[in-house]
This record gives structure tokens, sequence and C-alpha cells, in this order.
């Protein structure tokens, strides 16, 4: 592990990221001359635990493309068919590397690569923990009909988004909101937190969550958006905004077996 003074200059990380919320934090830091020494991605179509075939990334983004203009290093990662994280710990422990930033990713970062790195593996989860961690914190948040939710910058452990707070921000959801909405704002106070933690990051203290309050919520397929009839008008104003463009939608099948999706609704 590296030791003395971090400065904005000589902050040594890795990227790790899929998402064109991936793509976007990327940019940001590469204009605030924040630049990765390596970065790590996943194909569009990848494997995964929870299930037995490839699952397709509708939020994918091309982080490829970013790399070879800037001329950083670039690798994949399959988790169970092909290269794993793991993989990569002799690059990873070559560079010393201060921190990875894991901003928009499906895997969990081991415990012997995050060991490897000063100040470990940070994430930024869109819900503010404990509260929503797990898969889809943004569309859940909606289906239930939150009226503000959050980012949390997390220092990543074992569990799922339950390490130590370093930062969170608070912003709103209003009554019109879809999901596109939601996750522009949450894009916007994912900039804000990471450039307030990492111009002061020899000054961040962990603060440590009661992992008796978190509650994991599952990840979303396309198929659960099927739309239930029987809710209240409320529970399906919310349902459909929440998984609206860019996102699959809510649904209903016809007789002819179609699928019909519905965008948006107002109630009347």
């Amino acid at each position: 592990m590296k030791s003395g003074v971090i400065s904005m200059d000589n902050l040594s990380f890795a990227f790790f990221g899929a998402t064109n919320y991936s793509k976007e934090l990327l940019l940001f830091l590469l204009e605030k001359k924040f630049i990765p020494k390596v970065i790590f991605s996943i194909p569009k179509e990848f494997n995964i635990s929870y299930s037995d075939k490839r699952v397709k990334n509708t939020n994918y983004a091309n982080l490829k493309e970013i790399a070879c203009e800037y001329s950083i290093p670039y690798h994949e990662i399959d988790s169970i068919k092909g290269k794993k994280t793991e993989d990569y710990e002799g690059i990873i422990k070559k560079l010393n590397l201060d921190l990875i930033l894991v901003l928009g990713w499906y895997y969990m970062i081991p415990k012997s690569t995050r060991e490897l790195i000063k100040y470990g593996a940070w994430g930024i989860h869109a819900s503010l923990l404990p509260n929503y961690a797990g898969g889809a914190p943004l569309n859940w948040a909606i289906i239930k009909g939150e009226k503000e939710t959050g980012v949390t910058l997390f220092r990543m452990e074992n569990g799922v988004d339950d390490g130590d707070i370093i930062a969170q921000k608070v912003f709103t959801i209003d009554y019109e909101d879809t999901i596109k909405e939601v996750y522009e704002k949450a894009t916007v106070a994912s900039k804000e937190i990471l450039v307030e933690v990492i111009t002061n990051i020899e000054n961040i203290k962990f603060v440590s969550q009661d992992k008796s309050k978190i509650e994991v919520y599952p990840q979303r397929e396309p198929e659960d958006g099927e739309l239930d009839l029987n809710k209240t008008s409320k529970e399906i104003y919310n349902f459909i905004r929440a998984q609206s463009s860019p996102y699959p939608g809510a649904f209903i099948k016809t007789v002819d077996g179609k699928k019909l999706i519905i965008e948006k609704v107002r109630v009347e």
C-alpha cells in the first residue's frame, strides 16, 4: 500500500464501470483531471450469479472508446465465464493504487483485491443507505412512492452495500419525475459527492452502517414490469414511471400474445 499525502494531482486509482452512469462520471473525472490508471468494464451481455443465462445490460455504455481516446489500459470482466476480477489482481498490485472507484458495476470486488489498495474500493449506491440496498434502488424508491432519496459514497466490504459510509447527498423525487429524471438527479449528486470527497481525501471519516437496518432489494428484469391492475391508481402510476425509458417499461399482455408497453400515464 502507498503512504504519504495524496493530492488531486497524484491520486492513483482504478475505475470500474459499465453503464451510462459510469460513462458520465468517468468523463466528469477526466474533465476534472482525475485520470484513472486503468479502466475495467463488463460486456453488454454478461454472466451473473442470479441468472442461469447471460443477461443484457440495458443501460450499457462502451467505456473502451474513452479508454482508447485517453490511452488508458482497458480490460473487460465476465465473472462466471472468462476472466474474473481476481484475474487482474496482478495488474492492480503493480499499479500501486490509492483507490478503486466502482461506479455502475454488477459484481462484488473481492476482499483480496480491496486489501491491495490504501483506501480500498469505494462505490456510489443510488440510495440513502442502509435504505434500498441491493439492486435497482432508484426504481424501487419510485415504485414504493418515496418523495426523496439520494446517493451514498461508501467503502465496500464483503456484504451487499453494507460498508462504511463516507458521504451522502439527498435529492427529491417529484410527483411527475420518471426514472429518467431521478437518474439524472442521482448522477448530478454523484458528481458533487465525488469532487467534495476526493479533493479532501486525507480528511475523510468512515461511519459504520447499522447492518440490522439493511434491507437488500432484488435486481429487476424486464419480465418484472408486468402491471397488476388490482393495484391502486397511485401504485400503478408509480410502477409505470419507475420503469419508463431508458428502461424496458411497464406493460400489460394482450390476448394476441403481445406486450403493450406503457411509457406514461396520468391519474384522473
